[in-house]
């Protein structure tokens, strides 16, 4: 597993505007700052430059706007993007050639997405920032355009608002079941992480006090590392990402902490590229609720899988959510944050199940 040269440099970022379905383009500068690295018991730094050969220096940071609040980014083969409009409950599709459409409306609050090994879209529906969440997963046959529900109950209780999902080789799926919204429709006392297997059954592999809030999940190739994001925005809450040892039985052992990003907003969503770095969404630039603080930008924060922190990809926006990558490599980067998906290309392959 090779990281990244330790050696920073500054890169500049042309940003380019996708509204409705009309491309404006509208482009700024943006430069690093200098080298810093950290120990991952302490806390995260004020500001992280952009690691050397992280992105091209002509890279392109596009956001498509026209929806309310993004989240959930997932490339399916073709290099189409699908991405949750929370508050407008519905999904958006940005085709390969940049056309941007609706592929589901009434949603049910989707949040995460991802595909799996047969090219289907496996997503959350949540409770979030509106009615009509139906707290669920499901499935969607990108062919017939068939809905399965996986599960919306676990021992006879709904789940609480069910926000982002990883599948191993075997094609099991493991999603984080937070409560970030109306705390009062809570049936259940727990906010976990769930497994569903192949033949439908559903178990819970992570409840408190192991963890506080989950949120980003995401799997090694190698199906023997589990990484979770625990974000508790409350005073004092939990901004780790914690690894696990991933058991041929998809039990979780050994927990570990990799990264803190205490005091600052902690992590959303993420992804791991090929050499094994994980790529998190976190920071903001504007505190929203008591406990938060700016002490982290906002971004996309690469760090190694032994917590070292390789640098981070300023994001303009607020609030950023999740990231995917996509293309014939899956060296483009595409960031949710606020009301746009972002752009951007990158110099290492994103890695996923499928495609």
């Amino acid at each position: 597993m090779k990281p990244y040269k330790s050696e920073l440099a500054r890169s500049a970022f042309c940003f380019c505007a996708v509204t409705a379905l009309f491309l404006v383009q509208a482009c700024n500068n943006k430069t690093g700052g200098s080298s810093m690295s950290r120990n991952p018991s302490s806390t995260a730094p004020a500001t992280a430059p952009l690691p050397q050969g992280l992105v091209e220096p002509d890279a392109k940071v596009c956001s498509a706007t026209f929806v309310a609040f993004t989240e959930g980014p997932a490339a399916d083969a073709s290099g189409s993007v699908y991405f949750s409009d929370i508050i407008n409950n519905r999904i958006m599709k940005l085709s390969a050639e940049g056309k941007l459409s609706v592929f589901r409306a009434d949603s049910g609050r989707t949040n995460g997405n991802i595909f799996d090994r047969e090219g289907r879209l496996v997503s959350c529906e949540g409770s979030e920032m509106g009615p009509g969440g139906r707290r669920r997963i499901v499935r969607t046959d990108m062919k017939t355009g068939q809905v399965t529900v996986l599960t919306e109950h676990y021992e006879g209780k709904r789940y609480n608002s069910p926000n982002d999902l990883a599948i191993d080789s075997q094609g099991r799926i493991y999603f984080t079941d937070p409560c970030y919204g109306d705390r009062s429709i809570m049936e259940m006392d727990i906010e976990g992480v769930y497994r569903i297997d192949v033949n439908g059954s559903v178990a819970r592999v992570l409840a408190q006090p192991a963890i506080q809030r989950p949120n980003g999940i995401a799997i090694t190739p190698d199906d023997k590392l589990l990484y979770l994001v625990d974000s508790n925005p409350n005073p004092g809450g939990n901004r780790k990402i914690w690894a696990f040892d991933l058991q041929a039985a998809g039990t979780l052992t050994n927990q570990k902490m990799i990264y803190d990003f205490a005091p600052g907003r902690g992590g959303d969503g993420m992804r791991l590229d090929v050499q094994g770095n994980l790529w998190i969404a976190a920071g903001i630039s504007m505190v929203r609720r008591e406990g938060e603080t700016t002490d982290n930008p906002p971004g996309v924060y690469v760090i190694t899988p032994s917590g070292k922190l390789l640098g981070r990809i300023p994001v303009p926006e607020d609030l950023i959510t999740n990231l995917t990558f996509a293309g014939p490599d899956k060296k483009t980067l595409y960031i949710t944050a606020g009301k746009s998906l972002y752009r951007i290309k990158v110099n290492v392959s994103g890695w996923s199940v499928f495609p």
